[in-house]
Parts: structure tokens; sequence; C-alpha cells
């Protein structure tokens, strides 16, 4: 074997590495627009890929080691890895997959995360082991010293697509290209693997890869005018040309419209309670986790606002495509993460309203303890913290009982909660509604009203 040729197998194990990771991330990333971002669904993500990984691997072990069936069968698990990144993360495609789940009342998040994989992850992942397994097999066969280097090289085109999958080509170019970039990434590779020109197939597939993920045609049909490593964002006109909606990761974040009819029924709760009526005295300081389109205290340029969101474009899209106008100057972005903001900021707020939650799959970080808690202790004396949480109201399901639970084990005194929309408080199966939870950080010595003691008369 030549040093051509070593060196030709050990870049297709390099490339086969990267490709790996960078699939993976991409596919959570995409995924998480449609059933969230938990350890339970990154964890079924990871495992059926590993799982159809090893069986690539075994089977690559017992296949002919001749240089030509070998060649031709690189090259044609490149060319399907393409095929099948395409069907596997392109948007506009799992719209569509995910939309007949819909129809099909499959709303269990770990089991369309199973099924979609089963059905489109498992054969790339097959093909990613599959290749491995041929190349080190066939490198081994004539030096059997090459075991380390081919681990070695394995490992760092995983780790490298690891890293620059997330931190350089999803931030700078965006997801959809991404995917392209990896599709021609596996065209290349397999076009060294092949005894003639293919013309068509090298240049069809990848021409595929950028029509479906082309930012024109996803901003034409889903109006999508961001698709990075944080967040999907798309601005829509809605009710007839009298709305503007803006989606974040498939949810509903913020809306606009001159009928306040029209608007979330949540936000005008808040505005008209929490905002409008803050005294004139001073300048209060307000604290919005969770900034979507900055329409809470839009109209507001007398007190101070801090909005913080965990992607740092929300801001640009916001004002260019959404609001029209920039933020008054009476408003600062912070692009953090809200648990961290906490952590790292020691400022007291007048009003802390919470507003990070999807009616999807709520990030598990914004729900616990330990964050209330964080939330709690930046609400200055005499000031109030409102969450929206979308969650049965007649608390049907367990998630609407634990994180009632969990506010009321951090906010132990004077929480109220609002029912914001129409519901059937009978009726098990009811969708989620806006509920409003409201704590005022005002002293409270616990006492009560008994038979015994009753001082109802000097109270009021």
């Amino acid at each position: 074997m030549n040093q051509k040729i070593k060196f030709l197998l050990l870049a297709a194990i390099f490339i086969s590495g990267f490709c790996s990771l960078a699939t993976e991330l991409v596919v959570i990333r995409q995924l998480s627009t449609f059933v969230g971002t938990t350890v339970v669904t990154t964890a079924i993500i990871i495992g059926c890929i590993m799982s159809f990984m090893a069986w690539g691997y075994y089977h690559g072990s017992t296949v002919s080691l001749t240089f030509l069936p070998v060649r031709k069968k690189i090259y044609s698990s490149f060319i399907r890895l393409a095929c099948f990144l395409i069907l596997a993360s392109s948007f506009v495609l799992l719209a569509a997959y995910f939309s007949c789940f819909y129809l099909l009342h499959i709303q269990n998040a770990p089991l369309r995360t199973f099924l979609f994989c089963l059905i489109f992850l498992s054969f790339p992942a097959y093909f990613f082991g599959n290749i491995t397994s041929l190349l080190c097999r066939y490198l081994h066969k004539y030096n059997r010293n090459y075991t380390g280097r081919i681990l070695a090289v394995d490992t760092l085109g995983s780790v490298l697509g690891s890293l620059l999958s997330t931190l350089v080509l999803m931030p700078f170019i965006g997801v959809n290209y991404t995917i392209v970039f990896l599709v021609v990434l596996c065209i290349l590779t397999a076009s060294f693997f092949a005894k003639k020109f293919h013309l068509f197939t090298w240049i069809f597939i990848p021409l595929i890869a950028l029509i479906l993920n082309h930012s024109l045609l996803l901003e034409k049909i889903f109006g999508i005018v961001e698709n990075n490593a944080v967040s999907t964002i798309a601005i829509l006109n809605v009710d007839k040309g009298k709305s503007k909606l803006m989606i974040l990761n498939d949810t509903f974040a913020s809306k606009i419209s001159q009928d306040e009819n029209l608007l979330f029924q949540y936000v005008v709760f808040i505005e008209n309670q929490f905002i409008k009526t803050l005294p004139k005295n001073k300048k209060h300081k307000i604290l919005v986790l969770g900034a979507g389109g900055f329409t809470m205290g839009k109209d507001d340029i007398f007190n101070d606002y801090t909005y913080v969101d965990i992607d740092n474009t929300i801001k640009f899209h916001a004002e260019k495509h959404f609001l029209g106008i920039p933020l008054s100057k009476n408003k600062k972005f912070v692009a953090h993460d809200a648990n961290q903001f906490l952590n790292e900021n020691s400022e007291k707020f007048d009003l802390v309203i919470l507003d990070s939650y999807s009616s999807i799959t709520p990030s598990p970080s914004l729900i616990t303890h330990e964050y209330f808690s964080r939330v709690k202790n930046h609400v200055a004396d005499g000031g109030i913290m409102v969450a929206n949480i979308a969650t049965k109201p007649n608390f049907s399901d367990k998630y609407a009982l634990k994180i009632d639970n969990t506010l009321r084990s951090v906010f132990i005194t004077n929480l109220h909660s609002q029912i914001i929309d129409k519901f059937n408080p009978w009726d098990t199966h009811a969708p989620d509604v806006n509920i409003v939870y409201t704590w005022y950080n005002f002293p409270n010595e616990g006492n009560i009203y008994t038979i015994n003691k009753n001082t109802l008369p000097w109270d009021r």
C-alpha cells in the first residue's frame, strides 16, 4: 500500500468522524424545535446513533477486504450518508414529518423522538460505523501499527466535528448551510473512491441539499429569518395582516397588533396590571427573563428594562423584522443564559417577569427549585415577580402538579395564580393555557385565623 492510499484512507476516517459528530449535533439542534431540548430526548438521539453505529462496526468486520469492494462500499456509503443527512436534518422535511405525528396524535416527545431516530438516523449511523470499520481493517491488514493512528484520527475528526459545527459553522453560516456543508463534504469524500466521474450524482445531491436548506425558501415557507445553534426565529404576518407574530423554536414567542384583542392575553394582563400601574415617583428597574420580541413594556420609555435571552441575534431580528424600530434608550439587552445571568448579577429589580416557558417542552434548567430561588433573590423589597407558565389549570398532568409545587416551595407565602385563558375544569385532556403566577416580596409572619384567635376586626 503506497502513502497516497494510506493518506486517503486516514482522511476518509477523519471525515467520517467529523461528519458523524457534526450530524448528531445538527440533528439535536433541529429536533429541539419540535420536541424540545431535554436530557431524555438527547439521550434517545445519542443512544440510537451509537446503537446503529455499533451494528455498522460489526457488519464492517464481516465483508471481504479486497480493495475494489472496499472502495465501492466506501463510495456508496458516503453517497447514502449525504442523502440521509438531507432527509434527517432539513427543516422543511422535519416540519412535514412532525405534522404527520400531530395528525396521528403522537404527542409524547420521547416517543416522537424515538420513532424519528429509528426511521431517519439508523441508516446514517450504520454507514458511519461501517465506513470506519472497513477502513480500519484495511489499514490494519497492511500495517498493524496503524491501530493507534486510526483511533487518533477518528477521535480528532469527532472532536473537530463537534467544536467546529457548534462554535463556527452553525453560529456564522446557520444550521441550514451547515447541513449543505456536510453534504458537500460527504460527496467530495465519495468522489475520491469513485472509479469514474459521476457528474449527475455529485451535482444533483448537493443541489437538492441547497434548495431544501436555502434561506430564501425557509423564509418564504416558514418566515424563518435566523436558524443558528441556539434558535430558529420566524416572523409571520397573521390575522389577515393585522398582526405580526414572532416564533422561536416552534413556539409563539411574541405578537404585535394595533388591535388589543388580537394580542396574547397574558401579555395584555401583565402590561395592564403590573407595568402600566407602576408609580411615577421614580424610575423602576424591570427584569424580563425571556426577551422574545421585546413586547413586555414595549411602549414604556420611562422605566429601566433589562431583557435577558440566550440568543444574541434576537435583538437584531426583533428590531429589523418584528418591531421595525430600535429599542428605546431605557431598554438594555443581555445575551446570556438566564441561570448564569442570575448567578453572576447581584442587582435587585422592582419587577421580575419570567416569560421563557415553551408550551412544547420547557427548558429543564428553568423550572427547578434552584432557579426560582435565584429569581427570588433578585426581587427588591416590596417588588413583584410575575411568571407566565403554560400548563394545565386543573392539574391533570404531572407537569402541572410539579411546577406548581416547585413554585410554592420557593415562594412559600404571598403567591397568587391567575388563569388567563378560558378552559374547561372538567376536561382532563384539555390543552395547556397561560397561568400567571405572581409573588409579592412583602413581609408575612405566617399568621392564620382560628376559632380561638381571630383578629379580623383589627386586620382591615
